[in-house]
């Protein structure tokens, strides 16, 4: 039977409440913002009463905590599954960045969530964020070293500095998106258009790649196998099929 809303909330299972109320919670949030979301609106977004909000995250801080979590979880997933395979490690670092540029391109409340975050951890009022480190930000860093050491080791990679390394791919991914204005006033076509994305996808492939392969030359074939099996499940990729169908 499908469960039915009542007036004071609703009769769906807990779990498809909590998952209601933190796909609201996203939207408001990236928004608004912390300071300017309203839980009202969240519950009526989510279709439940407000006192389940309490119930389930006990104040809006901690609902903040949980949306914050809940994203970062979903990217710590996908890009887990990557580079815990037994690919070898060339593959495996490319297609953790095409998969995480993706996944930034694809999901805008992800990107505005980040940089409220950041901001208010760099001026020291987040109480989420050694949280967010322990559970994210270190497993991920750690992994994607791992890999980049294995690399070195093979004779795929040049002998990089791998933790100063990572942190210059991440900037190539990510700085795109935090220059969005920026880009909107200079580009000839909207930055965030499936062309301009799969462009920028491919010069961030090939920036990592040249900059790190031994074997400058295997690089394209690289790009391609990646490219290929990214974009069967990207969104990014999807977005580009219907353009081109419309």
């Amino acid at each position: 039977m499908i469960a039915r809303k009542s007036s004071s909330g609703t009769r769906r299972s807990p779990e498809d409440s909590r998952a209601a109320i933190l796909a609201a919670a996203t939207l408001e949030f990236s928004a608004e913002g912390l300071a300017g979301a309203r839980t009202d609106a969240i519950a009526k977004a989510a279709g439940v009463n407000k006192a389940l909000l309490y119930y389930y995250f006990h104040d809006k801080e901690g609902l903040y905590g949980a949306v914050l979590q809940h994203a970062l979880g979903d990217l710590l997933q996908r890009i887990t599954q990557i580079l815990d395979s037994d690919r070898t490690a060339s593959y495996r670092v490319l297609c953790y960045a095409a998969t995480h540029f993706d996944f930034v391109a694809s999901h805008p409340e992800y990107r505005r969530l980040m940089q409220f975050e950041m901001m208010r951890a760099g001026a020291g009022n987040s109480p989420h964020f050694a949280k967010l480190v322990e559970l994210f930000f270190r497993p991920l860093m750690t992994k994607v070293i791992s890999v980049l050491e294995e690399g070195i080791r093979s004779g795929e990679f040049r002998r990089v500095h791998a933790q100063h390394f990572l942190q210059s791919m991440i900037s190539v991914i990510v700085f795109y998106f935090v220059a969005l204005p920026t880009l909107r006033a200079m580009m000839p076509i909207d930055p965030l258009s499936a062309v301009a994305l799969r462009q920028r996808r491919d010069a961030v492939l090939d920036m990592i790649s040249g900059s790190l392969f031994q074997d400058r030359e295997s690089a394209p074939g690289v790009i391609a196998e990646v490219n290929q099996e990214v974009e069967a499940v990207s969104p990014v990729s999807e977005k580009r099929k219907r353009g081109k169908k419309q």
